[in-house]
């Protein structure tokens, strides 16, 4: 993985990035239905994009984040039968380089972050996003902002959430 521009290291990479950021256990699961568990308990799906790729380009790519919604799989159930939102928060990290000269995924200053809750991204109901659409909806944040904005984003999932889903916390009140 000495090509941090390849497509699913760099989703690795994204990945790992949030799970510090969130201060979770960086133990990735293939088939899992969401990226990162945060301490809290907060399912978080990870995507990521960028302007460059590994191979030779006429222009930087467009942003696109695809696979919003995933079939979930157990070991007793095998895959479900229908793709759904599985994650409490979507996490779209870009890695904003345009110049291949100057590429540094490891420069956390070189990613951007957009927060959204489960119940944004599923009243979209896209199986993908564009960065346009996510600039429309969620504000740009830095890694130093991503753990705060994860935690809201799941705030605000909670204050929506029916008490009987599940969850263990009372709802806070409506936004």
């Amino acid at each position: 993985m000495s090509d941090l521009r390849v497509n699913n290291v760099r989703g690795y990479l994204a990945e790992f990035l949030v799970a510090r950021a969130l201060g979770a256990t960086c133990t990735r699961v293939e088939w899992d239905a969401y990226d990162v568990l945060a301490p809290d308990g907060t399912k978080v799906e990870v995507k990521s994009s960028a302007y460059l790729q590994v191979w030779n380009q006429r222009r930087p790519s467009r942003i696109v984040f695809s696979g919003l919604r995933g079939r979930t799989w157990t070991p007793e159930d095998g895959e479900a039968l229908d793709a759904s939102y599985n994650a409490d928060v979507y996490v779209f990290a870009v890695q904003t380089a345009q110049v291949h000269d100057t590429y540094d995924p490891l420069d956390l200053d070189q990613w951007q972050f957009y927060v959204l809750p489960r119940t944004t991204v599923e009243h979209l109901g896209y199986n993908s996003i564009s960065l346009p659409t996510l600039h429309m909806l969620a504000a740009a944040i830095t890694y130093a902002g991503l753990a705060d904005a994860v935690a809201d984003a799941a705030k605000n999932l909670t204050a929506t959430r029916p008490p009987d889903e599940g969850s263990t916390q009372t709802p806070a009140a409506s936004l």
